[in-house]
């Protein structure tokens, strides 16, 4: 994988709220609980921050960082029977603390050693680096063999704070996930906790899965995360995790999903931009406790905005990316629609809370700017122990029959004095009897709508539904939109808030 800036943007978020975590010798006995004990030690502690890693490693240039590459035949496992290799990337530069790495076998825990020379470092451009025993990584990379026989391509990476990323077959890395997040949007700023220590299952010889447990500290949270990842046309992942706040967390994010979205048809004017849209997703899905399924698409607002879904026990939510063609984007570097998108599917009783999701002004494409995640409705107190568990998919459509058909694409413009609106719906059996029979409803709090007009789409063979709002002197409007066939519901949800 390139290590692009969004990325180094994604691990320098983390400086300043990483921690110490105990490190365990070697042959260690290991199971999940020991993880687990750590971090509820960790959270009976005042949080140390751990140290930096020499000013020599962290005064690297871009280029410097980028030309120091990790030699794939040095991989964990390389050259064994394990249907698993893993690759690690150096600290420096924007990461300027580092994890500690081990492998687990026979219930026994190695470390991993930080080896110099198993990375390329050209000596005409990498300066020469100081290393001791206490360096560490700053990141690791998955492979395994999946399209292409006899070769292990990656599909999974761990760097930066607490974020992940996964891509199925066919994608290219977009979105990411994150372990936790706190405070999101807040004031007084955001909290990033961060992976100090992963502990990785050896697979045994032709498994299609391998289990990764990390361990997690931040100034408010410890925490242990075991993820059971299966790779494949979709990546998905058996997430549990048990945190033990040292604080009352009080904005609390579960199952967290950070993406980017700059612009596209709704929005398209505001870019000098040869390409017709550029965003990593371009929706939040919702597939609520009421049966009912909502697509928002995504906005790239001027000022910051924050918009809760209140439910009890989503079915579930994620940030997916519905533009499936080149021609959306017109990109022959970026392949934005291979972008994954995911899909968070909680277990067990996640209690009363709402979907959050939080969308921060943009003005290039480097920027993580749309945040998705579920809020608890209430605080979780300090001292007290929180077990979560979901599945998470990395994937190209949400893994889910739904039933509802899609909503394909929003667009909107200028039409006389009011804003025009345009929804395609996909195909579908509820309108194999003609539009005529199909009911839009549309409603707005704050703006005057217009009667909406069905109309056959001959490209998609869905229906597009038309209508225009005026807003008057407000500065923003919610948008509600769907369709209905016989009192019931014939489509998604559409749900929009405009703002001036």
């Amino acid at each position: 994988m390139t290590l692009s800036r969004r990325a180094f943007l994604v691990g320098s978020s983390a400086f300043g709220l990483v921690s110490a975590a105990p490190v365990a010798g070697a042959g260690t006995i290991f199971a999940r609980q020991r993880v687990i004990d750590m971090a509820r030690a960790l959270a009976a502690a005042d949080y140390q921050p751990r140290p930096t890693v020499p000013q020599e490693w962290l005064d690297l240039t871009y280029d410097q960082y980028r030309a120091i590459r990790f030699k794939l035949d040095h991989a964990l496992w390389a050259g064994t029977d394990v249907p698993y290799v893993v690759d690690f990337f150096a600290p420096g530069l924007y990461f300027p603390r580092t994890i500690q790495v081990s492998a687990v076998s026979g219930g026994m825990a190695e470390p991993v050693p930080f080896i110099y020379d198993d990375f390329d470092h050209d000596p005409a451009l990498v300066p020469p680096l100081p290393v001791s025993e206490t360096l560490g990584f700053s990141g690791l990379r998955l492979r395994t063999e999946q399209t292409e026989p006899g070769r292990k391509s990656e599909f999974c990476v761990f760097q930066g704070a607490s974020y992940f990323r996964a891509i199925g077959y066919g994608h290219a890395y977009g979105l990411s996930a994150r372990g936790l997040a706190i405070d999101t949007a807040e004031p007084k700023g955001e909290e990033f906790p961060d992976f100090t220590r992963f502990w990785l299952e050896t697979p045994a010889p032709g498994k299609r899965n391998i289990i990764v447990h990390a361990l997690m500290d931040s100034p408010s949270v410890a925490g242990a995360f075991r993820f059971d990842i299966s790779p494949g046309p979709d990546c998905v992942m058996e997430v549990e995790a048990t945190l033990f706040p040292r604080t009352e967390l009080d904005h609390v994010g579960l199952g967290p999903l950070t993406s980017m979205f700059l612009f596209d048809e709704t929005n398209r004017n505001r870019f000098d931009d040869f390409r017709p849209a550029v965003h990593d997703s371009d929706g939040l899905m919702i597939w609520n406790g009421a049966e009912e399924v909502i697509w928002r698409p995504l906005a790239n607002p001027r000022k910051l905005q924050v918009s809760s879904f209140i439910d009890r026990m989503p079915r579930g939510f994620g940030l997916m990316q519905r533009a499936r063609k080149l021609a959306d984007f017109a990109d022959l570097e970026a392949h934005y629609h291979q972008r994954p998108g995911a899909w968070v599917e909680p277990k067990g009783d996640w209690g009363p809370g709402s979907v959050t999701l939080v969308e921060i002004p943009a003005d290039k494409e480097i920027y993580d700017n749309i945040v998705a995640y579920w809020r608890p409705h209430d605080p979780i107190p300090a001292g007290q122990r929180l077990d979560i568990a979901y599945r998470l998919t990395w994937c190209a459509a949400a893994p889910v029959e739904t039933g509802m058909p899609r909503v394909l694409n929003t667009r909107m413009g200028a039409h006389d004095d009011k804003r025009l609106v345009v929804i395609d719906f996909e195909a579908s059996d509820f309108y194999a009897e003609g539009h005529e029979k199909v009911e839009p409803l549309i409603s707005s709090p704050h703006a005057t709508i217009t009667e909406g007009i069905l109309q056959e789409n001959p490209e998609t063979g869905g229906l597009r539904l038309a209508f225009t709002f005026d807003a008057g002197d407000n500065d923003f409007a919610e948008l509600r939109a769907e369709l209905r066939k016989d009192g019931a519901p014939a489509s998604e949800v559409w749900l929009y808030r405009w703002t001036r």
